[in-house]
């Protein structure tokens, strides 16, 4: 049930035409409570869409009532007129459930540098419309109204010991840090205050969407959000809901790489052995942002070559002509050599596994990245038609 499987949420989905296929395209999410505690993180893109800069401020009290989301438009780059959508469309949300809109969360995705007074007032009957479907069984239905080149939605939820985590996610491109390119509304039962909302939130984001790098290109549009009801009258211990929380991130993150555009081989890059997590995040991130690494997974070609060419440009400790490099389980490169022949590497499922080890610590990090295929650059060469 996704964003309602957590006890106090209720959650619509609905269609008012800012798709051209007629799919559903404004969710809105509301947290009955008793309690009203809301986090947040946003894209560090400098270049900020209006939903963004509303929210940033909505959630500096950690209180959220609701959270409005739209597909078929980013309101970005759209100028004061786009502001005061955002705005407009937090004080409909707000009126009609009785609430400040200052405790409204706004959310948008599509194309950027679009939007009209059309938009504006499909947006706004969207709220209503939304609002007027709410139900405790309606987080499907937001599900898939977030979706935009997305081919299908993405859900996940646990429960432990009488308290849930329920979440919903949309992205298939422009997925990098941070955060990845994504709308993200998670829920809880559990009683957390804001501070630990926002601490556990911060927690999970760091190893799970921040990780995600699909294709290098930053949103201006990415925004993960977290809502707890305290419905459930349970206080968690606080690492058992980070726990919780990440094992939802992840899994949201995995299956958004899993729907990445054009995507032929879902490739998972753990460096092992590094100085620190920084070296092992910077190591990783730069084959996963490599074009002529990217190209050759996709071609089932296990070029190790591009693993250490593209490793030696970061600032990262270690020795080139000391590292391993693990493809699917065979070591193609040790010591910055040849090992295993390149016909042994088997790229042809879709899950790829590329292991690099530095050799000069204890620290680890895992990146989440895809290949580069025709379909991708077909998709986003005719996506804005």
């Amino acid at each position: 049930m996704s964003v309602t499987a957590a006890l106090g949420f209720e959650a619509a989905g609905v269609a008012v035409g800012l798709k051209s296929s007629g799919n559903k395209d404004v969710a809105v999410v509301v947290n009955r409570g008793p309690l009203k505690v809301g986090a947040a993180v946003f894209t560090s893109n400098r270049a900020k869409a209006n939903p963004i800069i509303w929210s940033q401020q909505a959630i500096q009290d950690g209180v959220v009532e609701a959270v409005v989301l739209n597909s078929g438009g980013a309101n970005c780059f759209t100028g004061s007129f786009g502001f005061q959508t955002t705005h407009q469309t937090a004080e409909k949300a707000a009126e009609l459930l009785g609430v400040s809109a200052g405790d409204v969360i706004v959310c948008s995705t599509g194309l950027i540098g679009t939007g009209d007074e059309v938009f504006r007032a499909k947006v706004l009957d969207g709220v209503a419309q939304g609002i007027a479907r709410l139900s405790s069984d309606g987080g499907v239905a937001a599900s898939e109204a977030i979706m935009t080149t997305d081919s299908k939605a993405k859900r996940s939820t646990v429960t432990r010991g009488g308290w849930t985590i329920g979440g919903m996610a949309k992205g298939a491109g422009m997925l990098a840090p941070g955060l990845a390119t994504m709308l993200v509304v998670i829920t809880t039962d559990a009683v957390l205050d804001a501070a630990g909302a926002d601490a556990a939130l911060r927690s999970a984001t760091r190893v799970s969407f921040d990780r995600l790098d699909s294709d290098g290109c930053m949103s201006t549009n990415d925004q993960v959000t977290l809502l707890a009801s305290g419905a459930s009258g349970i206080t968690p211990a606080a690492d058992a809901f980070a726990e919780a929380l990440a094992e939802v991130c992840l899994d949201l993150a995995s299956q958004l790489q899993g729907d990445a555009e054009g995507a032929s081989h879902d490739i998972t890059i753990a460096v092992t052995n590094a100085a620190s997590e920084d070296d092992a995040v910077e190591v990783g991130r730069s084959v996963a942002r490599n074009n002529l690494f990217k190209a050759a997974i996709f071609g089932n070609d296990p070029n190790w070559g591009r693993v250490l060419a593209a490793i030696g440009t970061t600032d990262a400790a270690f020795d080139p002509y000391d590292v391993d490099v693990w493809m699917n389980g065979v070591r193609v490169c040790t010591a910055g050599g040849p090992d295993r022949p390149r016909e042994d590497v088997d790229l042809t499922p879709r899950a790829t596994h590329l292991v690099i080890d530095l050799k000069v610590g204890d620290a680890a990090a895992t990146i989440l990245t895809n290949d580069l295929t025709h379909d991708y650059v077909h998709e986003n060469s005719a996506y804005s038609s």
